[in-house]
């Protein structure tokens, strides 16, 4: 297992308490329209991920990610 499918595992479990549609999660999932996420729940969930991976992401860089996928390659990024 690389080290990007470990962090979509992780990103993925820690999706599930959100996940309140019960969607399918994939890196094609976006968080505002499939999730139907709304603000509150975004900034919960970027602070989980934030604590899991030791990283902070940047609102501008919040504004980026649209997707799974997405949030899975910055994590990448600021992991360094």
């Amino acid at each position: 297992m690389t080290d990007r499918d470990q962090v979509l595992a992780k990103v993925k479990a820690l999706i599930e308490p959100f996940n309140k549609k019960g969607a399918e999660v994939t890196e094609a999932t976006r968080f505002a329209q499939d999730l139907e996420w709304d603000s509150l729940t975004v900034l919960d969930f970027v602070a989980n991920i934030e604590d899991e991976f030791d990283i902070v992401i940047t609102m501008n860089q919040q504004a980026e990610i649209e997707n799974v996928g997405q949030l899975v390659d910055a994590v990448g990024q600021l992991q360094g």
